[in-house]
């Protein structure tokens, strides 16, 4: 298993660095937004999946970092400042939007993290003189690395892939560590972790916080692909997208935001053919899928293995009771 494992991410890596070769820019730019959207909702399942905490303000934070780097880009510093002050702006915002989450669980504290999410939105529309408002903020440079220009599309989509893979080997890091272990336990029963010595407190805050990183880090590289910003893109709506792409791919599965975020982004696009219909198609198809698959695309495998236990384990009764039958026929 493992090694079919091995063999698929070999195929989609491969896969990723031969596609924009035959694409164009605007497939480019596509394959583009969605690394950007996988980079945020890998934050989001470790919030929602793996620490199992309920937040509708990722979107929020998916802002604050594009804001950032807008931001300190008028003012004249560079992009590689802005992205470390945007994670690091997402990360003690991320704390204290956790603190919530210490007093209230459940549907009470997605309502807390809406009401986050809907009071930064207005600080981008209201706040011009900051960030410009409706009109937003406009000429946003890509960066230079080491002297090249990733002003194209095609640099732009390679140095995206790049920070998309540097994310995901940080998350996966984080997960085998004992970090890791303590976030699943907070998820699965938070008195029986409590008990075993998790400290229940910093590991919710910090599930909120690392998820803002990644949101603010992705944020910081949409700001640069779009190069142009506006409060639009972080409503409340774009935050229940993002919930909505981490429980279609399966929260708590490692790859679930590379499926959900194709769910969410490259899907509608491939459904454009239906025009006027395509968003009643796209909505359809997410509520079968919630239905048939509540934990996701990737619990497929899963369900699977799990009716093939069940089929041998009632052959397997069957088997004895047959058994049982012959013995007790068999006696005087």
């Amino acid at each position: 298993m493992k090694k079919i494992t091995l063999i698929s991410i070999a195929l989609c890596a491969g896969l990723m660095l031969l596609a924009p070769q035959f694409l164009k820019n605007y497939g480019i730019y596509l394959l583009t937004y969605w690394l950007i959207f996988i980079i945020a909702t890998m934050g989001l399942n470790l919030t929602v999946g793996y620490a199992g905490q309920k937040s509708l303000g990722h979107a929020a934070f998916f802002g604050i970092g594009a804001y950032t780097v807008a931001i300190l880009m008028k003012v004249g510093f560079s992009f590689w400042l802005g992205l470390p002050a945007a994670a690091l702006i997402c990360f003690v915002v991320g704390i204290l939007l956790g603190f919530p989450a210490l007093r209230v669980q459940t549907i009470y504290l997605a309502f807390a993290t809406l009401g986050f999410n809907t009071a930064i939105w207005l600080v981008m529309r209201n706040e011009e003189w900051l960030t410009g408002g409706t009109f937003g903020i406009n000429n946003i440079a890509r960066p230079s690395l080491f002297g090249f220009s990733l002003e194209g599309n095609l640099a732009y989509y390679y140095f995206t892939l790049g920070v998309t893979v540097l994310m995901a080997l940080l998350l996966w890091g984080l997960l085998r560590s004992p970090w890791g272990k303590a976030f699943t336990a907070l998820r699965d029963n938070p008195i029986r972790a409590e008990s075993l010595g998790v400290d229940i407190q910093t590991y919710t805050l910090l599930s909120f916080a690392i998820g803002a990183v990644y949101a603010g880090i992705a944020g910081a590289l949409f700001a640069s692909l779009v190069q142009f910003i506006e409060p639009a893109p972080f409503t409340v709506g774009a935050s229940i997208m993002m919930y909505l792409m981490v429980v279609v791919g399966g929260p708590g599965y490692f790859l679930g935001p590379v499926l959900g975020a194709a769910v969410g982004v490259i899907l509608p696009e491939w459904l454009r053919f239906a025009q006027a219909w395509y968003l009643f198609i796209f909505g359809a198809a997410v509520v079968l899928l919630m239905i048939w698959l509540p934990d996701g695309l990737l619990s497929i495998p899963d369900r699977l293995k799990a009716k093939r236990q069940s089929k041998l384990d009632s052959a397997a009764r069957a088997a004895a009771g047959q058994s049982a039958a012959k013995n007790l026929g068999a006696q005087p």
